[in-house]
């Protein structure tokens, strides 16, 4: 998904060791974020159908290098629900000065959809990262769908990432690569990858996948975090 607060899915989440929640020597802090988008893509696949998204969600994390949140947005598939609920829990920290790693869990819910299309999945992530590259994977942990690909492990997904400053104004260029692979997507293997352009808040990119028939997709957003 283009997520636009998570760069997947949440590996993005730092350690947040600021304000105090109790008198107590653990430091906390609780964040909330907002953001628009022109189309919600998740792994280079639209998520509403080509249209624009509104999503927000609150982020908890603490010293230790726990967080938890949830995120929300807008989402349809051949109009079997209208939007997309996220719940996830993870640990991450800082290795060494160059080298941070992040693992979790994420439940993908769809309250709303069809009775039929029981769309809930859930899945166990992984990365590490290394100066400007992270390498990641997530893995099916959970399905409500019948049939095949309802198993543990029955999906693969795995990327590369690498971002860089362009110049000293705040500019970010992102490169992505990944590799979907597994029967729970109904195609053995999908690749999908994309380059995106940052600066204050605003997001301009491009998205693509090497499925049959699959076009090229442009998109342009906005995201905002702040503290509560």
């Amino acid at each position: 998904m283009l997520k636009l607060k998570k760069t997947i899915a949440i590996s993005a989440i730092a350690l947040l060791g600021a304000t105090s929640l109790t008198s107590t020597a653990v430091h906390a802090e609780v964040t909330a974020n907002a953001a628009a988008t022109s189309n919600y893509l998740w792994r280079g696949q639209e998520q509403t159908g080509g249209d624009a998204a509104i999503s927000g969600g609150i982020d908890y994390a603490n010293e230790s290098g726990f967080y938890a949140g949830t995120w929300v947005s807008n989402a349809s598939w051949a109009d079997e629900m209208t939007y997309e609920l996220d719940l996830y829990a993870g640990f991450g920290g800082d290795i060494n000065e160059t080298v941070s790693y992040d693992v979790g869990y994420i439940y993908y819910a769809y309250p709303d959809a069809a009775s039929e299309a029981d769309a809930d999945f859930s899945e166990i992530y992984g990365s590490i990262s290394v100066e400007g590259f992270t390498f990641g994977a997530a893995v099916l942990a959970t399905s409500a769908a019948d049939g095949d690909g309802t198993d543990f492990g029955d999906s693969l997904y795995l990327n590369a990432d690498y971002s860089f400053a362009v110049g000293s104004n705040g500019t970010e260029v992102a490169l992505h690569l990944g590799h979907y692979s597994g029967d729970f997507i109904g195609d053995d293997n999908i690749i999908d990858y994309g380059i995106s352009v940052s600066k204050d808040g605003f997001t301009f990119g491009v998205s693509d996948t090497d499925m049959d028939e699959s076009d090229v997709k442009v998109y342009v957003g906005y995201a905002v975090d702040f503290t509560l």
